[in-house]
């Protein structure tokens, strides 16, 4: 090795990577030194580039500010040696020319000054804060960026908001391009932010509270963006829950299901759920792709990206978790992983994209035995307009199926029940090699209207309480009421006649009111 010159710095990939702002006393190795870049780095960059990766972009574009700052950065073209990957040409460069290697990879640091060459670790730079958080209010639930079209947003809560433009100007493709540049910078930066998967044509980011997903032509037509961000973390207290059910989710049910449309709330009450049980002393881990659950630091989050199933199979399995929250099962072997855990004794939660209930229980029908369905899944809670909508119970009985007659076509059948009410809404059976859903609630609940008492009720407001009075003459009576079908309480009237539903949420109580209004809130007494 020649004799040290500590004028001279050897840029390495991660270097550029991060940028010269985490280079320690940059402005004195400007004024002072010359940087030289080995080609070898130069071309990994540009097949990054070209593969659609960001890191190759911000890294040349680095090479590019460097040089209106006034650096000297040179390539010593002579040197390029083929057989070397970009990390040891960087390291062979340094060693030749006496020169200080400037790197962010840790290891390459401790084999560099194993064999004398001297370094320095390039850390993250300040982080800046991306334009993408300036399109973002206390009421946005999402930001949606396309090139050539005017920036939309999701404003107000979940299961009532509105999609509005957030600016009268289009984006063109380079307004863009700059706002993905400062997405992933800041994703490198921050120590709360970074990037959960990336390929040439879609990059998903964690910047810190904010999911960020980012597609590419061809994959899509256009550039886009798509963020999403919790408007409000809530507490399980907030969605009023039963003390029967708040009992169930402590102590007894262990197999859980949170069904419910896209942009329902599922995330929000599987956050909610998972610091509860965190308060009464369990351990919960997670299992998320991406990791966007915004949760305490005593919960330990996984990315089924990051690692296999065996590897997150037995990782559960040996730290022992209560409860582990299983974000976003879509594929099959998300459901194998489920149900392998949960027939290995460890507490399950999966959250799960559905219309219904009953479709969220129907997605584990020939993914799993017949047989093995009430001991992996127990409870459904379907989440819908931000709020616990309806609770479904499993349970395996031998009996006639509903709708048959003959006795001697008993068999096992499991039976789904309004958790509740108690009432049974559907029944699934074995019939040969095909298992039957059968509903059998919604009849059964259509004839209940036929046969009851529709009652109607007047109104009151007092701030976030209704109170809906039904005259004295009503009192003890038990009364459902349904909002367009789906029963949305059920309770017996008070002594003076009347129900109070308060309300935390001022979503939930304008639903309520904004039906009634319409004569979309029904009451029916029960006999």
């Amino acid at each position: 090795m020649s004799e040290l010159s500590p004028d001279y710095f050897v840029l390495d990939t991660s270097s550029l990577i991060l940028g010269h702002r985490g280079i320690p006393n940059f402005e004195g190795k400007v004024t002072e030194g010359k940087f030289f870049v080995p080609l070898q780095v130069i071309r990994k960059l540009k097949e990054m580039r070209e593969k659609g990766l960001g890191e190759g972009r911000i890294g040349l574009n680095e090479l590019s500010k460097l040089k209106e700052k006034g650096v000297e950065v040179t390539c010593p073209f002579d040197e390029l040696d083929t057989r070397l990957d970009p990390d040891e040409a960087a390291l062979k460069l340094a060693s030749e020319r006496g020169a200080t290697l400037l790197t962010g990879d840790t290891t390459l640091k401790r084999i560099a000054e194993s064999i004398g060459v001297q370094t320095e670790l390039v850390s993250v730079g300040k982080k800046s804060k991306t334009r993408l958080r300036d399109f973002f209010d206390g009421e946005t639930l999402s930001v949606h960026i396309k090139e050539g079209m005017k920036p939309m947003g999701k404003r107000g809560m979940p299961g009532d908001w509105e999609f509005v433009p957030l600016s009268e100007e289009k984006m063109s493709r380079k307004e863009v391009e700059r706002i993905i540049g400062t997405i992933l910078e800041e994703a490198r930066a921050s120590e709360e932010s970074f990037i959960e998967i990336e390929r040439p044509s879609s990059t998903i980011v964690q910047l810190e509270d904010i999911r960020t997903v980012i597609t590419k032509p061809n994959f899509s037509e256009a550039l886009e963006i798509t963020a999403v961000k919790p408007v409000k973390k809530l507490e399980l207290s907030d969605y009023n829950l039963p003390e029967s059910l708040i009992r169930r989710l402590r102590r007894e049910a262990e197999g859980i299901l949170i069904s419910g449309r896209p942009g329902a709330g599922k995330t929000t009450f599987a956050q909610s759920l998972a610091e509860f049980w965190v308060d009464h002393r369990n351990v919960i881990k997670t299992v998320e792709a991406p990791r966007d659950m915004q949760l305490s630091k005593g919960i330990t989050r996984f990315s089924k990206r990051q690692g296999t199933r065996e590897e997150i199979h037995d990782i559960l399995l040996l730290s022992r978790p209560d409860f582990t929250i299983f974000d976003e099962m879509r594929h099959p072997e998300d459901f194998e992983l489920y149900r392998d855990l949960r027939l290995a004794g460890v507490g399950m939660v999966g959250v799960i994209h559905s219309s219904t209930p009953l479709e969220a229980i129907q997605r584990f029908v020939g993914t799993l035995p017949f047989g093995e369905i009430p001991s992996v899944v127990d409870t459904v809670l379907f989440i819908e307009g931000g709020n616990v909508n309806r609770v479904l119970s499993l349970e395996m009985r031998v009996k006639v199926p509903h709708g048959l007659t003959e006795r001697d076509l008993s068999r096992p059948v499991i039976v789904v029940s309004d958790f509740l009410t108690h009432e049974p809404i559907a029944e699934l059976y074995a019939f040969g090699r095909r298992v039957f859903v059968v509903p059998i609630g919604e009849g059964r609940r259509q004839k209940g209207r036929d046969e009851n008492i529709e009652l109607s009720p007047s109104i009151e407001v007092r701030g976030t309480t209704l109170v809906f009075d039904f005259r004295r003459k009503a009192a003890g009576e038990s009364v459902t009421a349904y909002i367009e079908g789906d029963q949305v309480f059920s309770g017996k009237v008070g002594k003076s006649g009347r129900i109070f539903l308060s309300f935390k949420k001022k979503s939930r109580f304008r639903r309520f009111l904004n039906a009634y209004k319409s004569g979309r809130l029904k009451f029916y007494r029960k006999y």
